[in-house]
Formats: structure tokens, C-alpha cells, sequence
């Protein structure tokens, strides 16, 4: 049970960050009626998928690559965890 604490502590930080900053989940929404991110599932849910599967280091790295490539050369679209 305890090896999967920190997994989990990550992703509860997470959906906090979730509720209260995020443009597309949180307070703000309100100004962004069509979303604010480039990516289907968005990049936040992206990483507590990825770390809930691959756990901490290796979910955590897929979720960086993911946020590095959230740029204005970048299209989107979607891009689901494999």
C-alpha cells in the first residue's frame, strides 16, 4: 500500500491544481468557454493518467515531453496515453 502512496499524492495534487488554476478545469473557465489547451485529453489529465500507469519518474516524464511540446508550432489535436 505504501508503494503507491506518492503515486497518489502526486495525482491529488494535481486535481488540485485542476480545480483552482487551470484555465480549462478550474476558476477561470469562465474565460475560455472552448478551452485553453491544444490537446484532447488535456495536458493535466494526460499526466495523471501517466502516472497513474507508469507511476511517478516515468509517467512524469511522459507528462513533461507532453507539456514541451504544448507550443504555437505544435497543432494538437488528439493525443491519447498509449
Amino acid at each position: 500500500m505504501f508503494t503507491y502512496y506518492p503515486r497518489y499524492l502526486v495525482i491529488k495534487i494535481l486535481k488540485i491544481y485542476q480545480k483552482t488554476l487551470s484555465r480549462d478545469h478550474g476558476l477561470f473557465k469562465f474565460l475560455y468557454p472552448y478551452g485553453h489547451c491544444r490537446f484532447t485529453p488535456t495536458c493535466s489529465d494526460y499526466a495523471i493518467q501517466s502516472i497513474f500507469k507508469y507511476g511517478i519518474l516515468k509517467g512524469g516524464i511522459k507528462a513533461t515531453w507532453r507539456v514541451l511540446r504544448c507550443n504555437p508550432w505544435n497543432n494538437g489535436g488528439y493525443d491519447p496515453l498509449k
